[in-house]
């Protein structure tokens, strides 16, 4: 079983910046790859970015060059550096573990980008 409690979303203004984490507990798998989708109302669930255990990263097209993962392996930790946040960036955030033969979910988290 993997744990994921996630934190750091919040209301920010257009152009603002968010920064989000996860955090993993249970029984981690070093190889693992950690990522961020996100769910706006009425849509499905997306990819924002993900990132490998030996730092390789993707991301969707619509927040490249906006957003920024990172992990620390040490502290099982994900991040989501989020700048130049637009409306349409309005949505749960979700943390995902995949483990190969696990995969796991986070609770999510609302990021609001409104004036």
């Amino acid at each position: 079983q993997v744990q994921l409690v996630e934190s750091g979303g919040g209301l920010v203004q257009p152009g603002g910046s968010l920064r989000l984490s996860c955090a993993a507990s249970g029984s981690i798998y070093r190889g693992s790859t950690m990522g961020w989708y996100r769910q706006a109302p009425g849509k499905q669930r997306q990819l924002v970015a993900r990132i490998t255990s030996s730092g390789s990263t993707n991301y969707a097209d619509s927040v490249k060059g906006r957003f920024t993962i990172s992990r620390d392996n040490a502290k099982n930790t994900v991040y989501l550096q989020m700048n130049s946040l637009k409306p349409e960036d309005t949505a749960v955030y979700y943390c995902h573990y995949d483990g190969i033969l696990q995969n796991y979910w986070g609770q999510g988290t609302q990021v609001t980008v409104s004036s």
